[in-house]
């Protein structure tokens, strides 16, 4: 759901997307190709494929995708992750956050050393993320990454979704995409509460 958001919005604006799956034959993935003019892959296709790459995988699978999708093919590129390690085993809720031992961002560029990382969009609704005015009033998006033209990348393409300069808040380096992990288990509270996923964290300053 999130990768064909992501997706999707990339390809309305312009972008040549391809969609990465376990096979090349993917069924879900050649029906949005078919409805989206973008073409579709295996994970390793789509790493060759892309300029940047976008990790959008249920963040217990993320280790084992990207591994698919091959280190020679990542090294160099701009990865945005956006996924989250939330422990579905017990159904929804999730029952619990891998976070605090090993957070998926740092896990992401300690194995992959030679891309350039950078954790953003995790804390919202994949529709929030490419259409922030979803949410009335100011709201705010996260970046962490240690690459400084990475982040600058994804700064730009998070505005092409819609996101004004002044709502990006850069945390600093991947360690800091502990925090943002840690903000999913709380998002997903409230999304209960007010019966919609259409809301999103903001930073109120004295």
């Amino acid at each position: 759901m999130v990768g064909q958001a992501l997706a999707s919005k990339l390809a309305s604006i312009g972008h040549d997307v391809m969609m990465g799956a376990r096979s090349a034959g993917n069924d879900k993935a050649a029906a949005w190709a078919a409805a989206h003019q973008g073409k579709v892959g295996s994970f390793a296709d789509a790493a060759r494929h892309g300029e940047v790459v976008i990790n959008a995988t249920l963040g217990g699978a993320a280790l084992d995708a990207l591994r698919a999708a091959g280190a020679a093919n990542l090294a160099g590129k701009v990865l945005i992750d956006v996924a989250n390690p939330l422990d579905f085993s017990r159904g929804m809720p999730p029952s619990r956050s891998i976070v605090n031992t090993d957070p998926l961002g740092e896990a992401v560029q300690r194995e992959f050393p030679h891309a350039r990382v950078v954790k953003t969009l995790n804390t919202m609704s994949c529709m929030v993320m490419v259409d922030p005015a979803r949410v009335p009033g100011v709201h705010h998006v996260f970046v962490s990454g240690n690459d400084a033209a990475a982040k600058a990348t994804a700064r730009g393409l998070l505005g092409e979704f819609g996101w004004a300069a002044e709502r990006i808040v850069d945390l600093g380096d991947i360690t800091t995409t502990r925090g943002t992990e840690q903000l999913l288990p709380i998002w997903i509270r409230p999304w209960g509460a007010l019966g919609t996923p259409d809301f999103n964290f903001a930073i109120v300053k004295a």
